[in-house]
């Protein structure tokens, strides 16, 4: 159970801490001081670079958190662990919308050079990321005060 554990808090760092730091400290930089081309070429190579440790974030979350959720009593667990499992599947879900679809485009359009089309795809994103964001946080706050009302 402490590695399930310490392997979900370290995958939930990574990609809200993540999330967190591009949304709310790069993203307003970004879109200051570089011209589009600029930009969006940036932020297909962040997402690039990112995007990937999502992806092993969101298997070892539901990995570990379906195997701490089962050792607690599955459906006999304390309440807070279903509206984690809820938001985090929802979290999940939203961001395979983001990589399959909006991030796609995004690349298809740097690649292209379709600055407008990139701009699009990248406001999509930009949107998704924040509702997820929002969840990420709730989430925790969820968990901690979850643990602490039990």
């Amino acid at each position: 159970m402490t590695l399930s554990l310490f392997l979900h808090a370290l995958s939930v760092v990574v990609w809200v801490g993540g999330m967190f730091f591009a949304y709310l400290c790069l993203r307003p930089v970004a879109a200051s001081v570089l011209e589009p081309p600029q930009r969006l070429s940036l932020w297909a190579g962040v997402f690039d670079r990112f995007f990937p440790w999502v992806w092993a974030s969101v298997i070892l979350i539901l990995l570990s958190g379906l195997h701490m959720f089962f050792a607690m009593g599955g459906a006999s667990a304390p309440h807070y662990t279903r509206t984690m499992l809820a938001l985090g599947v929802i979290m999940m879900l939203i961001f395979g919308h983001v990589f399959f679809s909006p991030y796609k485009k995004l690349k298809r359009a740097v690649a292209a050079q379709d600055w407008p089309g990139g701009g699009a795809a990248l406001t999509q994103i930009r949107k998704l990321i924040g509702v997820n964001l929002a969840l990420g946080l709730v989430t925790i706050a969820v968990v901690f005060l979850g643990r602490a009302m039990a």
